[in-house]
């Protein structure tokens, strides 16, 4: 008795390298979780009196920032962060390092426009709250790090 096997053909699958959709998410988490407190943190603002007007000195026109400013601004410089670790991670070996003194500078000037800025102080204390749970949400990422290829 003769027994006839036939050979699969052997196809090559593409997948994503481990971890890299872990990385994603925990990278996209960071960011929603920045926009959702922010927001909250506005919102809960808003119920206790503060009015969120911003004047800019030498323009006599103020600013009353809205929730969906404060949704747009935390979800871009959130993006931004992440897409400047994933460009570090891709060209340099010491991308964390770079990326953790990249962040702690851009958040240091950015608490200079609250200075320059007229506004009441719990709207000052509060924007600078939402500077600084933007930097708790995305320096978790650094946890992470991006597959190589």
């Amino acid at each position: 008795m003769t027994t006839m096997t036939t050979a699969q053909p052997i196809t090559p699958t593409v997948t994503a390298a481990p971890g890299k959709g872990r990385v994603r998410r925990l990278r996209l988490g960071a960011v929603g979780a920045a926009v959702l407190v922010n927001s909250a943190i506005y919102l809960g603002g808003r119920a206790f009196g503060t009015d969120f007007v911003l004047t800019a000195p030498g323009n006599p026109v103020p600013h009353p920032l809205i929730v969906a400013e404060i949704v747009v601004i935390t979800a871009v410089f959130g993006l931004l962060g992440w897409g400047s670790l994933a460009l570090l991670e891709r060209f340099t070996r010491r991308a964390r390092q770079i990326w953790a003194v990249l962040a702690t500078v851009v958040l240091a000037l950015s608490y200079v426009p609250l200075g320059i800025e007229l506004a009441t102080v719990d709207t000052k204390i509060l924007l600078g709250v939402m500077h600084l749970v933007v930097a708790a949400a995305l320096f978790p990422m650094l946890r992470q790090t991006a597959v190589r290829r």
